[in-house]
């Protein structure tokens, strides 16, 4: 049965091109449309979609508004469309908060390099999104929740996280440090990995003695707004990596959006080295795999490595290598995912040690990594 769809945009022009782009794929077929957000919260009631496409920017009601009022009442697979500027990433990343599960930009010449390979991508976004209508309709526990957000970087933390900080209970077995060396915790996501990201990073102490290398799918305009916003979040110092950066203990850095992240130096001198490298048989810019294989040229196995919800196999050659070479793998499992893409790759190929739903990881690494 194909997957059912509404587009929610105020431009007819646009309403109309999507359900074109959509309707060509078999899987899917768009049952209706709005033109603003108190249109689509109706017709997300009474259609009943599995998937939504949602624009920011609309009269009426804005697109994030209404993604809140949908979460809260109809729980439904959310697509955001939004522009490419600073003002767009702000507002794209407010409604990933809200409970939205993806996003891509408005104009299409964004999505990808021709007309065809944009076409598939928002084909294929639609499809795994429409996938996870079940896991949203029980609730999602993977992020900070419809309108939670932490405003400074100074802030408590409350109900069963701070009850897990001070909790007396031993940790569970997977929870158990396994006594290894680290030197760096690197962790590569895509579709669904802003929140999972907030989740895990708002877990962090300011003291954590690592640098931490983050790979996120997300065109350059994106990584700089989340950067800023992750370090208006957490404890510990987020940055959106430049050529040149030494890595040091407690700062995390986000690969930026259209340029690859490589580790150069040694390990007590590592340094980032921001490259534009152009080669068509690397699909992504960034690209986990070219991060995590210069990681594990200069940090070899001691190395924590983490993959998590995300479309494709991206990270499963560096982590091949990172595994070869003595490095922990992490993934996430398949429930708490958004998309069970990335995470699958590792785990069939056999490298993940761990597979832990998203709300273990902070734990999880703070015990392995011996975090006080």
């Amino acid at each position: 049965m194909a997957l059912r769809v509404l587009v929610v945009d105020d431009s007819t022009f646009f309403r109309r091109r999507v359900k074109e782009i959509l309707d060509q794929d078999p899987s899917l077929t768009v049952i209706g449309d709005a033109r603003n957000g108190e249109d689509a919260i109706a017709k997300v009631a009474s259609l009943d979609p599995d998937v939504v496409t949602m624009d920011v920017e609309m009269p009426v009601m804005d697109g994030i508004s209404a993604v809140r009022k949908i979460m809260a009442s109809h729980p439904v697979p959310i697509l955001m469309f939004s522009s490419l500027t600073h003002d767009g990433a702000e507002a794209t990343l407010d409604a990933l908060d809200a409970g939205a599960l993806d996003f891509l930009p408005k104009k299409f010449e964004d999505i990808a390099g021709n007309r065809q390979e944009a076409i598939t991508l928002l084909q294929e976004k639609v499809r795994a999104l429409g996938r996870r209508k079940g896991m949203i309709a029980r609730g999602r526990s993977t992020g900070a929740g419809p309108g939670k957000t932490r405003p400074t970087k100074m802030f408590i933390r409350s109900g069963s996280l701070l009850n897990d900080a001070i909790s007396d209970a031993p940790l569970s077995p997977r929870q158990r440090s396994t006594g290894k060396t680290y030197k760096l915790l690197a962790i590569g996501t895509s579709t669904g990995g802003p929140v999972a990201l907030q989740k895990i990073l708002t877990e962090l102490p300011a003291s954590f003695p690592y640098p931490i290398l983050l790979v996120q799918h997300m065109p350059g305009t994106f990584t700089t707004a989340f950067a800023e916003r992750l370090d208006r979040l957490c404890s510990i110092k987020v940055k959106e990596a430049e050529d040149g950066d030494v890595l040091r203990a407690g700062v995390a850095y986000l690969a930026p959006g259209g340029k690859q992240m490589l580790v150069k130096g040694s390990v007590h001198n590592a340094k980032l080295s921001i490259v534009d490298i152009q080669d068509a048989d690397i699909a992504y810019k960034p690209s986990v795999d070219l991060t995590f294989k210069s990681v594990a040229e200069v940090f070899s196995g001691d190395v924590l490595s983490v993959i998590l919800t995300g479309m494709g196999a991206d990270g499963r050659e560096g982590c091949t290598l990172l595994h070869n070479r003595g490095a922990k793998v992490w993934a996430q499992d398949e429930k708490s995912c958004v998309v069970y893409g990335m995470p699958q790759a590792v785990v069939n190929a056999k490298l993940a040690e761990k597979v832990l739903p998203l709300n273990e990881f902070a734990g999880a690494i703070k015990s392995e990594m011996r975090v006080v």
